[in-house]
C-alpha cells in the first residue's frame, strides 16, 4: 500500500506541534487537508499514486495562536512517492528555522 504521514515537532519548545494545518497536494492538483494530532502527527489514509506530492504546513496561524512570531508563514515540502511504500515526511520547526527529512 502506498501511504503518507507526517510528524511535526516544535524544536524550540521541545514538544509536538499539535493542531497545525497540513495540506497534501497530489500530482493531479487535488488536495487533502488535515491537522496534526496531540502528538504532532497526521496520517492521510488514502492510497497514493506515484509521482511528486507536496505537503504545505500552515505555520503562520499556528504560531500566531500562541502569540509567537515566525519568519515562515507556511512551509512547502515536495517529495516523490514510490508505489508500494509508506512515506513519512518529518518536520522539525522553530519560529525562524526548519528542517525536514524522510522518516519511517
Amino acid at each position: 500500500m502506498t501511504t503518507v504521514s507526517t510528524h511535526v515537532l516544535d524544536a524550540a519548545l521541545g514538544r509536538p506541534a499539535a493542531g497545525l494545518t497540513v495540506t497534501l497536494t497530489l500530482p493531479d492538483g487535488s488536495s487533502k487537508t488535515g491537522k496534526t494530532d496531540a502528538d504532532g502527527r497526521a496520517r492521510l489514509p488514502d492510497e497514493l499514486t506515484p509521482g511528486v506530492h507536496t505537503f504545505t504546513f500552515v505555520t503562520g496561524p499556528w504560531f500566531a495562536a500562541q502569540d509567537r512570531d515566525t519568519f515562515y508563514p507556511e512551509i512547502t515540502v515536495s517529495f516523490t512517492v514510490t508505489a508500494g511504500e509508506h512515506h513519512h515526511v518529518a518536520l522539525l520547526l522553530s519560529p525562524f528555522a526548519y528542517t525536514t527529512y524522510r522518516g519511517s
